[in-house]
């Protein structure tokens, strides 16, 4: 089965929205099985909606459209689908029952533009919204399905989990596809690639592996279609052997799931010191539901008199070796630690860029400090000449040097 994703909408052209729909989406739709072909984006223009939907029709198995349900005069994307499904709008009472909850929960008022939210094609199934005003569309035309979702992300995201995808498991019950994922921290593509190609030639028919690379780390994707879905175990087994030696995570944890999980079993804490880092390194921690268990706070200690003041940096280093040195990254992990009261603690000091860097210390030269129960180190990288990668790659080094620690 094949797929075309459609995203409407005049604020995605100009740049002014990103649209993650399409990603969600998509990922969605492989995870059983579906190939998605094309992802299209148009402004809210009725010739455009309707030529796009027709060209997808003639092209795709299933058509996803997302935006353009709004109740404003712009969104006009059920209107065309009526047009070209051969159908009406009609009023819905139980719609109008649904809006009228959901409102009420909200204490909002119902406005006209609401109640025409009410009014829908007459030949699709209507797929409710919990999360929002503007309700699904499923239509058929022979085996083909086209999908009209709104373009709010959370609710696209509701009605796809909660029908379009064990819907189509239903309609569709030949798709098979499934797939295992590892990311692998701190080693390149191109060495990975090279130290997996004997173990990927092998693969059988039916397999594959994918390398999806980011900033201080690759996630690989082994995904196995048809019959081979009953040999993917063991090729998910043979890759972890291929891996010994190397971090990774497996399924979609990350690292700092990792750290956290480890961290409550120990019942140890964390705090961090950041500069040149700006913050990131807490975020990932505090991005997993739960993290209060272990993460007490963090100093974003950009400023030096701000390390001075707070973490008890000693000026007279900073004079003498600069903010980016193993001296003061090792005195911020230090202070911090004693500051937040933690078993654990990790400093950030660098040159992110793009300026600011120097032949001794250009730009991509990062200092980590890390401090456990037993001991304090530093280390220092020298990553990459773009700022957005090098917090990302040092965030992702710091949340690995610590947890090789958690883990002695």
């Amino acid at each position: 089965m094949n797929a075309i994703i459609i995203t409407i909408g005049d604020e995605i052209l100009l740049g002014q929205i990103l649209d993650t729909n399409s990603q969600y989406i998509a990922r969605r739709l492989t995870e059983i099985g579906v190939e998605v072909t094309e992802e299209i984006s148009i402004p809210d223009k009725r010739d455009e909606i309707y030529e796009t939907i027709d060209y997808a029709m003639q092209k795709a198995d299933i058509i996803l459209v997302t935006g353009g349900l709004g109740p404003t005069k712009d969104d006009v994307t059920k209107k065309v689908l009526a047009e070209y499904f051969g159908s009406c709008l009609v009023f819905h009472p139980q719609v109008m029952e649904w809006l009228e909850e959901l409102l009420r929960n909200r204490n909002l008022p119902m406005n006209e533009n609401n109640k025409s939210q009410a009014y829908l094609p007459d030949n699709c199934r209507i797929l409710r919204n919990y999360k929002g005003t503007a309700s699904g569309m499923w239509f058929e035309r022979g085996w083909k399905s086209l999908i009209s979702l709104p373009g709010v992300p959370f609710e696209m995201e509701h009605l796809m989990d909660t029908y379009v995808i064990p819907d189509l498991k239903v309609r569709y019950p030949h798709l098979q596809l499934e797939y295992r994922m590892l990311k692998v921290y701190d080693v390149p593509e191109s060495q990975l690639a090279q130290h997996l190609e004997s173990w990927e030639d092998a693969l059988g028919d039916g397999l594959g592996l994918a390398y999806l690379p980011a900033p201080g780390w690759v996630r690989l994707r082994i995904t196995a279609k048809g019959e081979a879905v009953q040999h993917l175990e063991t090729a998910y087994e043979a890759l972890k052997k291929v891996l010994t030696g190397m971090r990774y995570t497996e399924g979609e944890d990350a690292l700092e799931k990792q750290i956290g999980s480890a961290l409550r079993k120990q019942g140890g804490t964390i705090a961090t010191a950041e500069s040149c880092t700006g913050g990131e390194i807490a975020r990932l921690i505090t991005s997993v539901p739960g993290s209060s268990d272990y993460f007490k706070g963090a100093v974003v200690s950009y400023a030096n008199e701000v390390k001075i003041g707070v973490l008890g940096v000693d000026e007279k280093d900073i004079e003498r070796e600069g903010a980016v040195s193993e001296t003061v990254v090792l005195q911020m992990v230090q202070g911090v630690k004693r500051l937040m009261n933690t078993d654990y603690a990790v400093s950030t000091s660098g040159v992110a860029g793009p300026d600011g860097g120097t032949p001794e210390k250009p730009v991509g030269t990062i200092w980590i400090g890390v401090a456990t129960p037993e001991k304090v180190f530093a280390r220092k990288f020298v990553f990459s000449f773009t700022r957005e990668r090098n917090i990302a790659k040092a965030a992702a080094k710091a949340l690995e040097l610590v947890m090789s620690e958690i883990e002695l």
